[in-house]
This record gives C-alpha cells, structure tokens and sequence, in this order.
C-alpha cells in the first residue's frame, strides 16, 4: 500500500517592500530624535530604513546636536551665574 503524497502546502505571497521614496524632514526629525532616546518602534523603524536617506539622518542627526550641545551650554552657565549669586 502506497501512501499518497500530502497536498502542497500554499505558499505565503511575501508583502511587497514600501515603494521607496524620500521622506521630508518632519518624518526624519521624530525618526533621529526618537534614535537619540533609544524608543523607536520596530515596525516604524522598517519604514524609515525604506524613506530615510543615510545623508537626511546625519544632517538632522548633527542639527539636533548643535542644538543639544548649546542648550546644554546655557543651561549650565544660568546654573553657575545663580548658584554663584
């Protein structure tokens, strides 16, 4: 007596990939600043790997620095100048 052979199992059709495009700077902000906390969620990080362009991250990544670095710096000097008061 022979076995028959399974039926094929149906094969599941992969979603297609985003179509890639660019993504403005009110989508790299969130995505950079987000980077910068370490919360970013897997699925929107998907995305982002389709939209963001390497040269939009480092941009917005070296702007949000700048800023950080010299809000850093005020704040730290209204601290001495008060304390010193």
């Amino acid at each position: 007596m022979q076995v028959p052979d399974p039926p094929p199992s149906p094969t599941p059709t992969p979603e297609p990939p985003p179509t890639a495009r660019n993504a403005s700077i009110l989508q790299v902000v969130p995505a950079v600043f987000a980077s910068f906390l370490g919360i970013r969620k897997g699925r929107a990080m998907q995305k982002d790997a389709v939209t963001i362009r390497p040269h939009q991250v480092i941009l917005v990544g070296l702007v949000l620095l700048a800023i950080f670095v010299v809000t850093l710096i005020f704040f730290v000097r209204f601290v001495i100048r008060s304390a010193g008061a």
